[in-house]
């Protein structure tokens, strides 16, 4: 399943509902990552202050990749 994100509450609630599907609490998935739980806490409501290398631990914890996408090639016509 793809989720596109184009605002950062996207992107909390994003990680928020990632962690809960692989039945991690904060803890958990911050202690898996190398940050604390109020860090992670602080991220799931507000990821503005995310590093790029924290997206990336995350997602890959929660089994997500981070992907880019042309928004033209993907609403073109006759594209899959």
């Amino acid at each position: 399943m793809q989720y596109p994100l184009s605002n950062p509450v996207q992107l909390a609630h994003l990680l928020m509902s990632a962690r809960k599907a692989k039945g991690l609490t904060q803890a958990a998935a911050a202690a898996r990552v190398g940050i604390s739980q109020s860090r992670l806490s602080v991220l799931e409501t507000d990821p503005s202050s995310l590093t790029f290398e924290q997206l990336l631990a995350l997602m890959s914890l929660y089994e997500l990749r981070v992907t880019a996408q042309d928004k033209r090639a993907a609403s073109a016509p006759g594209s899959w």
